[in-house]
């Protein structure tokens, strides 16, 4: 699956290590109003392929240059295209002006086509699209700013809910495990989100939807503006993995004449998906295995698109995405790093420091564990020199799975189901029958409540980075999402 190598030694980590700021230095100043209209108009469409329009129309300020973001919905990949400048990873696609058509003043417009392929089933017209990351409604809408203020809200948490594993400090939220979220409410025509991270990418949604992403913000104050004066819900997800460094959020401010509200009620629902690069949604908006041009994997990753996060949101559940790339039960990726596996990071709030331990805050009882560790165990050959024999493999795999559960059992009660997932890796059953096996042994034991997973799907196309699951495979799983997790139905 994936290499370890992102366990960086310590020195890295001091060097990057996230400082607690104390004043306002310098902002960046805002943004002019901005709005826009787009119109998408499918021209021709035969066999395989379709040809599209799209006008672009500036409702806002003057602006000198453009783009437009959309995602497609049923896989349509673009080809050929003239008078924009167009790029697509996974379902994102973006389009940037040409020189002779970038400055639009205000009710000016911009046209270009492109020819794209079809699934020969669906062809939906894109729902949402953005230029220069304002989403247009066909009015004059949110505009975001960037300043690099650090005067953080005192105690972020209580006007901020998450599930995830954070670290509180005087006046900031600490984290690195991927898909970390924080939810807020406020009222008023603007929100700023306060970050501390040159590690991480982010999304920012406003009522439900997207509007803006972060690539390694930094240490800033990201601002949604000109929204309407009314109550509004703001969510930050963390988009990456970070396992050498932490991210750090200090809250959500309110806008001039606003007010941050108090936090969203937690759901009564809550899952925990552990697992390895598949759990954490490696690469998964790539549409090509080899990501050495299209961002890397750092920007073809997005823990909020991955099954867990699908499948939770899908059921109105709180969850935690506690997933490591490389590592397995009792044996990494290609025998790597032999002194660790996942065991070694589990217990921890920053996987980077070793020792600590998160520090549950008793809201934190899920009702279902998906765990899925044993890809990188089995995945490669085992190497001369490593410890291990076929034979004995299997034998610490199970062994070590058993006391894993063990600890989830003395942890969250046995009430909780814990669901063990499984496939197979190159044609190589013994991952599956080990979990498999795992389960049954439990069973035998009296722990009816630890049911057994196969998400192989021969439809799957691992399309994305180093042969992960694609967001299309992330979307399909078997039971992920549906009206019922993987475990089957439960009684929440």
């Amino acid at each position: 699956m994936l290499s370890i190598g992102k366990v960086r030694p310590a020195v890295v980590v001091a060097v990057t290590a996230l400082v607690t700021a104390a004043a306002i230095t310098t902002t960046v100043p805002a943004q002019a109003a901005a709005g826009c209209r787009v119109t998408y108009k499918v021209t021709n469409q035969w066999w395989g392929g379709f040809g599209a329009d799209v006008s672009v129309t500036n409702l806002g300020d003057p602006i000198t240059s453009w783009r437009l973001t959309w995602s497609f919905a049923a896989g349509q990949t673009i080809g050929q295209h003239w008078n924009a400048k167009a790029t697509q990873s996974g379902a994102q696609v973006t389009a940037d002006n040409v020189s002779w058509n970038g400055a639009l003043g205000t009710g000016a417009s911009a046209g270009f086509g492109f020819n794209s392929t079809w699934n020969n089933a669906s062809n939906p017209v894109p729902t949402t699209f953005a230029v220069n990351g304002t989403v247009c409604t066909g009015s004059v809408g949110p505009t975001t700013t960037t300043t690099t203020t650090s005067t953080p809200p005192p105690d972020v948490l209580a006007r901020a809910h998450t599930a995830g594993r954070v670290k509180a400090t005087a006046n900031a939220a600490q984290y690195t495990w991927p898909g970390v979220y924080f939810e807020g409410r406020f009222r008023g025509t603007g929100v700023g989100v306060v970050l501390n991270d040159a590690n991480n990418d982010y999304d920012i949604q406003v009522d439900g939807t997207t509007v803006a992403s972060l690539v390694t913000p930094g240490q800033t104050t990201h601002w949604v503006n000109n929204l309407t004066n009314a109550e509004h819900s703001v969510r930050l997800v963390k988009r990456t993995e970070s396992t050498w460094g932490a991210g750090e959020f200090g809250g959500f401010v309110a806008a001039t004449g606003g007010e941050i509200l108090a936090k969203p009620t937690a759901r009564t629902r809550q899952i925990e998906f552990i697992g390895d690069s598949n759990t954490v949604g490696y690469g998964n908006m790539s549409t090509t295995q080899d990501c050495s041009s299209n961002g890397g994997v750092a920007r073809n990753t997005n823990a909020n698109l991955n099954f867990g996060a699908l499948t939770a949101r899908s059921l109105n559940a709180d969850y935690q995405i506690n997933g490591q790339s490389g590592l397995g039960m009792v044996r990494n990726y290609n025998g790597g790093s032999p002194e660790l596996d996942y065991r070694t990071f589990y217990d921890r709030g920053l996987q980077h420091i070793a020792g600590d331990v998160w520090q549950n805050p008793g809201t934190w009882r899920p009702q279902l564990v998906v765990v899925a560790l044993g890809t990188n165990d089995f995945s490669t050959a085992i190497n001369a020199g490593e410890r291990w024999t076929p034979e004995s493999l299997l034998a610490a795999y199970k062994t070590a799975y058993q006391g894993f559960l063990d600890k989830l059992r003395t942890r969250y009660g046995s009430n909780t189901v814990i669901v063990v997932g499984a496939l197979n890796w190159s044609s190589t059953p013994a991952f599956a029958q080990a979990a498999e096996q795992v389960v049954k042994d439990r069973n035998s034991q009296g722990d009816s409540r630890v049911r057994y997973w196969y998400y192989e799907d021969p439809s799957f196309d691992r399309l994305g980075c180093d042969w992960h699951f694609s967001l299309r495979d992330h979307r399909n799983l078997p039971g992920a999402p549906n009206t019922h997790p993987p475990a089957g139905p439960l009684a929440w």
